[in-house]
């Protein structure tokens, strides 16, 4: 492979921010999948994740449409995303990260993934990374001109108003906010010269054990937190973690008094189980094997509350963020009644748009 921006590179970041900026800024639906920088020279194909590592075994059904749908010679910034149905599946998109060729394999037929477009770092001889974004998006629009599915290129807008629809309508096609780009800005790896704006929620919910930090038994790494459901049991949707190191040690003293035994737990089977799972799954950690996942049960009698994003598969889809403690609150009336779900939305006119 011999192209004028080679792997590794480190995508081009976003900041958060609450409001969708204006002037100056075109609009780009957030998709919620892999991202991925695609390299492409003739047959050679690969394709390097977030944090550089290669992501090309496990997709072999976009390297075909790479070498398919994309210019012979480029560099092509992106998302691989999942689609069911009518909406994108995240928890589908993991599960596609395995060490079993075979199991690729049959998911790559079962599953197939699709490749979201949205910048250019090359094509040809020519290294792009210097020239303003408006200019690459112009020069991505022709060279994807004739791409077909699963290859995409994302909708783009510069009217604020338009995002702000996107914002409300896209999160039912599974879409995560909105991206706001600078028509003037270089392509800057590993910078966060772009803003991002997600959605943001809060729930009430049942703290009910926890996990010490890596820093020592003393201190707490995160706390387990439960949802009722409509046959009244206490479901496991997330954890809360990301404590000051001082406040790790105060939450440690604080949970000690409802530490309580399996036995008297609703998550009770995971007395014989832990360490090898966690209370959603029969899996471990997909992304690290060997970590350890036991915790330890607390009596269900606190309830916080905690800001998230969105849900999926009835669980957070990233992890929630502490908010406030709500001792108003009875941990029976925390059930899954008081999530908001977005309106439903056509992954199809999306991809038309």
């Amino acid at each position: 492979m011999d192209l004028p921006v080679m792997p590794p590179v480190k995508p081009m970041l976003a900041k958060a921010a609450k409001e969708i900026p204006t002037g100056g800024v075109a609009y780009e639906p957030k998709w919620d999948g892999f991202r991925s920088i695609i390299f492409r020279d003739g047959d050679e194909v690969e394709i390097g994740s977030r944090n550089t590592k290669p992501m090309t075994r496990y997709f072999p059904d976009v390297v075909e449409a790479a070498r398919a749908q994309l210019p012979e010679r480029c560099v092509v910034d992106g998302e691989i995303v999942v689609v069911v149905e009518d909406r994108l599946e995240f928890e589908v998109l993991q599960q596609r990260v395995h060490p079993a060729a075979s199991r690729v394999k049959r998911l790559a037929a079962e599953t197939p993934a699709s490749f979201v477009a949205f910048d250019l770092l090359a094509l040809g001889d020519e290294d792009l990374t210097g020239l303003s974004f408006a200019d690459r998006r112009a020069r991505l629009e022709d060279a994807l001109a004739d791409a077909a599915a699963p290859v995409h290129l994302t909708p783009i807008t510069h009217d604020a108003d338009v995002a702000r629809s996107w914002f409300e309508q896209f999160e039912g096609a599974g879409l995560d906010g909105v991206i706001a780009k600078p028509l003037e800005g270089t392509y800057q790896p590993d910078k966060r010269t772009m803003t991002k704006v997600k959605h943001q929620r809060t729930a009430d919910c049942v703290v009910a054990g926890y996990r010490v930090h890596t820093s020592g038994p003393d201190s707490i790494g995160s706390l387990l937190l439960g949802l009722y459901d409509d046959a009244g049991d206490l479901a496991s949707v997330g954890v809360i973690g990301s404590f000051p190191a001082a406040r790790r040690k105060e939450l440690f003293i604080e949970m000690q008094e409802l530490v309580t035994s399996f036995d008297e737990h609703p998550w009770a089977w995971a007395a014989q189980e832990a360490g090898t799972r966690t209370p959603r799954s029969g899996e471990g950690s997909r992304w690290n094997n060997g970590k350890d996942l036991s915790f330890v049960p607390l009596r269900p009698e606190r309830v916080v509350e905690v800001r998230y994003e969105h849900m999926q598969g009835g669980r957070f889809r990233h992890m929630a963020q502490f908010n406030r403690w709500r001792p108003d609150r009875e941990p029976r009336s925390c059930t899954f009644d008081q999530l908001e779900e977005p309106v439903s939305y056509d992954l199809g006119d999306i991809f038309g748009a």
